[in-house]
């Protein structure tokens, strides 16, 4: 198994290189996508949340991510909160999933959006999608439908764009056009797939 990471600033299109990597035979770990799975209906920590944080149920029994996100961002006590009851459960379901590739040939990529601020020991790479505040700001408010306070705030919370830079052994420059993107991302995916192995010393 070859683990990489891989990250960006909300905003970046690090989604979208995620899935252009996913056609070219990665495996993915999808830290978003495991919170969402952890958030859903019934589970242990969606009663936490709601539990913490008072109402924050759409009219389905679902989650109301727009509601919150709007009382934890900005509030840095609550986003503490947030991230005591998530960050834990995510950890433990990223691992159950990464470890079912430790001893296969695998590319497996662990997309997170905080990864810089929680860095890994084992990763044999870290690929970076970089893109303006500027840019991310805007397609956050187009794509998203975010108010530009809630889109800057969410900047705001994660790492800034030069320490996540310092942090890069791969940048994929995400601020041109689609076309621009996929070259860059088919060097990323040669370039890893040179990359050293996992070890049980990695870890």
């Amino acid at each position: 198994m070859i683990l990489v990471g891989l990250t960006g600033c909300i905003g970046s299109g690090k989604s979208t290189v995620s899935s252009i990597l996913a056609l070219k035979g990665a495996k993915i770990v999808d830290g978003d996508k495991i919170a969402r799975e952890l958030q859903e209906p019934g589970t242990p920590i969606l009663a936490r949340l709601v539990d913490t944080f008072g109402s924050i149920l759409l009219p389905d029994g679902s989650l109301n991510r727009a509601q919150l996100a709007g009382i934890v961002f900005g509030d840095a006590e609550r986003l503490h909160a947030l991230n005591a009851i998530m960050r834990p459960a995510i950890a433990e379901a990223i691992e159950v999933r990464i470890a079912q590739h430790r001893d296969s040939s695998d590319v497996v990529v662990l997309d997170m959006p905080l990864l810089v601020e929680n860095p890994r020991s084992d990763l044999a790479a870290m690929v970076v999608v970089d893109v303006d505040p500027e840019v991310a700001v805007q397609r956050l408010i187009k794509y998203r439908q975010m108010s530009e306070s809630d889109a800057r705030a969410r900047l705001a919370a994660q790492a800034s764009r030069e320490v996540r830079l310092a942090a890069a052994d791969f940048v994929i420059d995400n601020g041109g056009s689609p076309d621009d993107l996929e070259p860059q991302v088919e060097r990323a995916w040669e370039w890893i797939s040179q990359l050293p192995p996992w070890s049980q010393t990695d870890s």
